[in-house]
């Protein structure tokens, strides 16, 4: 190769590298979810890009800043916020966000770090006046539904004080959106949706909120236990009654019973007595004097009476 045909190869492959970095410099992508803002020396030139795809810019001179089109996240800090009835609570707010109008999103904020910055102050100044202008139910609570008879007792210690809301959480929720979507607008950003992720009270009433609550337990087990104890002298009273029913009916069929075995012996002693009447004396005569004398008792009696003269009737014959 010649001197001359080295040079020409040099030179046109210099100059097809310098195409590719022209071409490079000159090309940018747009994927799916973003939107670009283009700047020439630090400020916008034309409209912002949001379809995807390969666009040209102009290079060396022109910068490409990419932005989410997509839903972003704000997550704010717990704030420490007293309620209308003088209640201190944590407040923990998230919300979700969109980049709607990248030009302005650009000149206002720049970035995704300014806007949650500005979003900090907005939602936290909504969140603030929302709950500090109502009382704490009106922040817990969404709709009148009644609660649980337990439920109503933890809160308020009786189902008839439960009170009623008129706003609610939901509708809080919407205030705080509507609030802060009307300045949020300012810089290019569009408040999709607002939500009161947690509420805790402060440790101060946090501690009288549980000491109620332990209080409140106590009473209704007392209530339980004094029931029971009621509902036990009434088991008693009904078993006592029970029992003396059933003691009364034995006792009576018992005297029926015994009745009718005393008219049965009678009956036999009559008869008896009916046929053989001193052999019937004879008997009773012994029936007595076992009743009445113990074994190993010795007897002295006269010859006149009445118990001799029936042994004398009925003699004993020795064998």
């Amino acid at each position: 190769m010649t001197r001359r045909n080295r040079a020409v190869l040099i030179a046109v492959s210099l100059a097809i590298l310098a195409v590719l970095v022209l071409l490079k410099a000159s090309l940018y992508t747009v994927h799916e979810g973003e939107q670009v803002v283009i700047t020439q020396f630090g400020e916008p030139v034309g409209e912002p890009v949001t379809q995807a795809g390969l666009h040209f810019r102009t290079p060396f001179v022109q910068e490409v800043n990419r932005m989410e089109k997509r839903i972003l996240e704000w997550d704010g800090d717990p704030n420490l916020i007293p309620t209308l009835d003088k209640t201190y609570i944590y407040v923990d707010v998230t919300a979700r966000w969109r980049i709607t109008d990248p030009l302005k999103f650009f000149k206002s904020v720049v970035n995704e770090t300014g806007a949650q910055g500005r979003l900090d102050d907005i939602l936290d100044g909504a969140t603030r006046d929302a709950i500090s202008g109502h009382d704490l139910i009106e922040a817990i609570r969404l709709t009148n539904r009644p609660l649980p008879k337990e439920k109503a007792v933890e809160a308020q210690g009786d189902i008839a004080e439960q009170p009623r809301i008129t706003m609610g959480r939901r509708k809080l929720q919407e205030w705080i959106k509507k609030e802060a979507a009307s300045k949020v607008q300012d810089f290019g950003i569009t408040l999709v949706d607002v939500r009161i992720k947690r509420i805790n009270y402060s440790p101060d009433v946090q501690r009288k909120v549980y000491d109620r609550m332990i209080s409140e337990r106590r009473r209704i087990a007392e209530k339980f236990r004094s029931e029971g104890q009621g509902k036990k002298a009434e088991i008693d009273g009904q078993r006592e009654k029970e029992l003396k029913r059933i003691q009364s009916e034995a006792y009576k069929q018992a005297q029926e019973i015994q009745g009718k075995a005393d008219a049965r012996a009678a009956a036999i002693y009559a008869e008896a007595y009916g046929e053989d009447p001193a052999f019937y004396r004879f008997v009773r005569a012994l029936e007595a004097l076992q009743q009445g004398l113990a074994r190993g008792t010795e007897f002295i009696g006269t010859t006149k009476s009445e118990l001799f003269k029936l042994l004398e009737e009925f003699p004993i014959r020795k064998k």
